[in-house]
């Protein structure tokens, strides 16, 4: 039996040698991931474990699995979970943050927001075919978009390529999420308007990223999103608002000051969607780590509460790490992203 350290810092397990293998062969582990036996020793990286040595030596260099389906059924009790503990959008704090990731990437964010910005702006200038082409890759680039900016702020190793990690990672949800949610919003609009309003802000701002971080389907990311915003609607209208004016403020400045602010109005947007989703995954059974980034400190963890029995469709995806689990090696544990 094995404990493993994900990049998050928290301990995982025990689980059997064969489920950490599992995780090698999935890309969920690799050699630097920071593990131990169960029986005590010191903490080391896999690859200084002799019996996964065969598992680390198969697996492909630089395999980055997309993000696993978790279906409705786990959408509605991470729902369920977050309006339970309740959540406070501080738009405040989200701006700070914003304002500190940006300018500490701001080679990285800035280049990638203009270049999102440029291409949506060029695919809607084509003739004919130009809005409806903008339309369909709307979610697909803020989709990559948010996970880059997502990435840096949870302190993840990020690169520009990142903004088309929606064409690789999750195209099809994010597509088919873009479609439903512009000609849904466009009824409601035709409905004396404020149903418009309410999905716009319901769906508008967190679908994308759920799609990409929790590996959720595109109905489940909407429904999951609409409930959650529900909760606390006017918060998230009012953070809504503000990056918008944080957005367009740029356009009084020459035009090019847009490049400055959008940033800024994009990150707190991600900064709000990791205040509300971060810490409401579902915990039955047991998570996969994410890659190891440093070494864990020497105090031993706090043994985790006992989570709830598992659905009956048996669907155990989570696509973050929460609580450990007290048994069931046996579960699929969902990507580290």
């Amino acid at each position: 039996m094995y404990r493993i350290i994900g990049a998050d810092q928290k301990e995982y397990g025990p689980v059997l040698a064969d489920q950490v293998r599992k995780w090698i062969v999935e890309g969920r582990a690799d050699a630097r991931t920071r593990a131990r036996s169960e029986g005590g020793g010191d903490w080391k990286s896999l690859s200084d474990f002799p019996e996964f040595a065969a598992a680390l030596a198969d697996r492909k260099p630089g395999a980055q699995p997309g993000p696993p389906r978790i279906g409705a059924v786990e959408a509605d009790r991470l729902a369920a979970d977050i309006i339970a503990r309740d959540y406070r959008v501080d738009i405040g704090e989200c701006f700070s943050r914003s304002w500190n990731l940006v300018k500490d990437n701001f080679g990285l964010i800035a280049g990638a927001t203009a270049t999102a910005l440029i291409i949506g702006l060029a695919a809607g200038s084509v003739p004919v075919l130009g809005i409806p082409a903008a339309v369909l890759l709307a979610f697909v680039l803020q989709g990559g978009l948010h996970w880059l900016f997502l990435k840096r702020l949870r302190g993840q190793p990020a690169q520009f390529s990142e903004l088309f990690a929606g064409f690789s990672r999750a195209f099809v949800p994010l597509l088919l999420a873009g479609i439903f949610v512009h000609l849904l919003v466009a009824i409601g609009m035709i409905l004396l308007v404020l149903p418009g309003i309410y999905l716009v802000v319901a769906w508008r701002m967190f679908v994308p990223l759920l799609i990409m971080d929790k590996g959720l389907g595109f109905w489940p990311a909407m429904e999951l999103s609409r409930k959650v915003v529900t909760h606390h609607w006017w918060q998230c209208f009012a953070l809504f608002i503000a990056g918008w004016l944080v957005g367009l403020s740029g356009t009084f400045a020459c035009v090019v000051g847009i490049f400055f602010t959008l940033p800024i109005a994009v990150g707190a947007i991600v900064c709000a969607y990791e205040q509300i989703f971060a810490t409401g995954a579902p915990t039955d059974g047991l998570p996969a780590p994410t890659l190891a980034q440093s070494a864990p400190t020497s105090e031993a963890p706090v043994p985790p509460a006992p989570t709830p029995p598992p659905p009956v469709d048996g669907d155990l995806n989570s696509p973050a790490p929460g609580p450990l689990a007290e048994a069931a090696p046996e579960s699929v544990p969902p990507s580290g992203g």
